[in-house]
């Protein structure tokens, strides 16, 4: 029956994975967005990289538990009126959801931290960053097809000029802003 939804065990993983698509997407794009842009609010002031890490958990951290607790608090809500409208739940497993949200944000939200992690000798961190970025959000964008159907090369390029787009303004606000408090920046 088309639409029907099959108990766990009778679900293939693709079927799993297109349950859960919304939140892993979401949670990743957001994960990674998120941290970059600090990242680079961060390297546009021209701040230590000391400051990137402390804020770049701080960020992936209290934002990815916020994800989270949002998805799982608006599907309860969600539950909630739809029972109350005398309508059958479309969903009844909001902390799996809630879940796969903060795991898919801390997954792909560490990426952009790790060229500040582990030492690379001489070389600068920022690039590095902005490298592993680039690639895992074109990689996320490009695994939506395996459940959407659609060109892996342009979704994974749709998901690349969302997040570059965000990294950009996050760039020139902290150095724009550091220009304006006597750092460094512009």
């Amino acid at each position: 029956m088309p639409g029907a939804v099959l108990p766990p065990d009778h679900r293939s993983p693709r079927q799993v994975l297109g349950h859960y698509i919304r939140d892993l997407v979401y949670g990743a794009n957001d994960g990674i967005i998120t941290t970059f842009a600090v990242v680079c609010g961060v390297a546009g002031a021209d701040l230590s990289p000391r400051v990137v890490l402390i804020l770049g958990f701080a960020n992936l951290l209290a934002d990815g538990f916020s994800m989270g607790a949002s998805n799982y608090l608006s599907i309860r809500s969600e539950t909630a009126a739809r029972t109350a409208a005398g309508e059958e739940a479309k969903e009844k497993h909001p902390f799996r959801h809630g879940a796969a949200t903060f795991l898919a944000f801390i997954l792909a939200g560490i990426v952009p931290l790790a060229a500040y992690i582990f030492p690379l000798g001489d070389r600068e961190p920022f690039p590095v960053a902005i490298v592993l970025t680039a690639l895992t959000l074109f990689g996320v964008g490009a695994s939506r097809a395996v459940v959407t159907m659609h060109s892996w090369w342009r979704s994974g390029t749709e998901m690349l000029l969302v997040g570059g787009a965000a990294a950009a303004v996050a760039y020139f606000v902290g150095a724009f802003t550091a220009t304006l408090t006597g750092g460094g920046g512009l």
